[in-house]
C-alpha cells in the first residue's frame, strides 16, 4: 500500500455521487463547439430556438439536434409558447462535471506535492553522500 492509497480511495468514493451516465453526457455534449457556443447564449438568458440558430451557418434541423442532445444532457430546458421554443440554460450538470474535475485536480495537486517532497529529501540524501 503506497501513501496516498488513502487519498485516492477518498477520491474515487467521491466518484459514486456522480452518476457515470450523466458525466458522461454532460462531457459528451460540452465536446462540440457549436454547442458550447450555444450554452454561452443560453448563459446570457433565454433564449428560442431561432435566435439560437441565427449564428451558426446550419439549418434549423441541425440546431434542434444539437439542442436535443443539450437536453438530453440535462444543461438546458425547453419551454413552448404556442409554434415557439424558449430554451433556458440549467447550470446543475456544469456544476456536477466541475465538482468531478475539481476532485481529480486535488489528487494530483497533493500527489505531485508528495512527489516533490520526496524529491527534496532524496536530492538532499544523494548532496549529503556526495559531501561525504
Amino acid at each position: 500500500m503506497f501513501a496516498g492509497s488513502k487519498t485516492l480511495c477518498y477520491i474515487f468514493n467521491q466518484m459514486v455521487k456522480y452518476p457515470p451516465t450523466s458525466l458522461n453526457r454532460t462531457f459528451a455534449a460540452l465536446a462540440d463547439p457549436t454547442r458550447r457556443r450555444i450554452l454561452a447564449h443560453l448563459a446570457r438568458g433565454d433564449k428560442c430556438v431561432t435566435h439560437l440558430a441565427r449564428p451558426h451557418a446550419m439549418s434549423l434541423p441541425a440546431v434542434s439536434k444539437h439542442l436535443r442532445v443539450l437536453e438530453k444532457a440535462g444543461l438546458l430546458r425547453r419551454r413552448r409558447y404556442g409554434r415557439v421554443h424558449e430554451m433556458q440554460l440549467d447550470a446543475k450538470p456544469l456544476k456536477q462535471a466541475a465538482k468531478w474535475v475539481e476532485e481529480y485536480r486535488k489528487f494530483w495537486e497533493g500527489s505531485l506535492d508528495r512527489l516533490a517532497v520526496y524529491l527534496e529529501k532524496t536530492n538532499k540524501a544523494v548532496a549529503e553522500k556526495g559531501n561525504k
